[in-house]
């Protein structure tokens, strides 16, 4: 059977001495000491939730619609 390939949002962000990675979609963190390691820690948590959760679990967190855009915010 070939492998599907899915794409995810990675959010990435510096958090004290590391990184921590967000998928929205699934609502999965993961982190790591550098950018490229959350981001390999989050593709892993990925993998392993959508292989050992049930289709239900997956479908109750699965958000088909993530728009990531910039605000401009009036401060003072």
């Amino acid at each position: 059977m070939p492998t599907i390939k899915q794409r995810f949002t990675a959010i990435i962000e510096k958090e004290d001495d590391g990184y921590i990675a967000l998928c929205p979609e699934l609502d999965i963190a993961s982190q790591g000491d550098s950018i490229e390691a959350a981001k390999d820690n989050l593709k892993e948590a990925i993998e392993l939730f959508l292989e050992f959760a049930s289709p239900s679990e997956i479908e109750n967190r699965l958000k088909s619609e993530i728009f990531i855009t910039n605000l401009e915010v009036a401060v003072g």
